[in-house]
């Protein structure tokens, strides 16, 4: 009788949200012949468009003021390049600022004091990668001893991934076929797909000062090609 009063209680309810019963939801879900999981990538190559590279200078000076001091005078140097360059100044970021005293350590002796020095490191974007070393050449004419990279990467890769997600997506159906054929079944349905992976950038290069030095030397930067890549997991019936 308890069951009856319940049954009759929860008809209203029912009328104003009717949640699918849990039996319809496991025969909507329920397939009918053999599950069969996958995992599939897709790849593409595109050409980088944007170097990253880390451009600074250190000075040493037998003052803190002076080292600070010629190192500012200096960085500014470099800066003003960068604007002649046409770089703008959302490309260009501050990364580090420090100053450290220089130590002679000699046996069985205290360390002596011997100077101070600075440094100041920008990380600079260039997005017009043939001008890249060029551009390298001339800040270390201003005065930068110190740079690091590039980092070759794409701007904007969503479309590319797009590409790559589509290649994916193919690759997983081809994979599905060929293991239907060969358990002499067929491909009923896809039942669920998920994405994971993406895309890695690759560690900087380390960029030759000596080279940029050398009169009758120029950096040259080459974007070559960089690969990005998707991964999906998919879920097909079989029967």
């Amino acid at each position: 009788m308890r069951y009856l009063v319940l049954a009759a209680l929860a008809l209203p309810l029912a009328g104003l949200a009717a949640p699918a019963p849990a039996a319809a939801q496991q025969a909507a879900s329920a397939i009918a012949g053999t599950r069969l999981d996958v995992s599939a990538t897709g790849e593409v190559t595109w050409v980088p468009d944007v170097a990253i590279v880390s451009a600074g200078v250190v000075t040493r000076a037998s003052s803190a003021s002076d080292a600070i001091a010629q190192n500012a005078a200096r960085m500014e140097r470099v800066r003003a390049a960068l604007r002649r360059a046409g770089i703008a100044d959302r490309d260009i970021q501050t990364t580090n600022v420090s100053l450290n005293p220089d130590y002679r350590y000699e046996q069985n002796q205290p360390p002596i004091l011997t100077g101070y020095q600075a440094s100041n490191t920008v990380t600079v974007r260039f997005r017009d990668i043939r001008n890249t070393g060029r551009i390298l050449d001339a800040l270390v004419a201003e005065g930068a001893n110190q740079i690091n990279g590039p980092t070759l990467t794409i701007d904007k890769p969503e479309a590319a991934l797009d590409e790559a997600r589509v290649k994916a997506i193919a690759n997983g159906r081809a994979r599905a076929e060929l293991y239907a054929r060969a358990l002499g079944m067929r491909v009923v349905r896809l039942i669920a797909v998920s994405e994971g992976g993406g895309f890695s950038v690759p560690p900087p290069m380390p960029y030759a000062v000596a080279m940029a030095e050398r009169s009758d030397a120029a950096t040259k930067i080459d974007p070559g090609e960089q690969k990005l890549s998707v991964g999906v997991a998919m879920s097909f019936e079989l029967q």
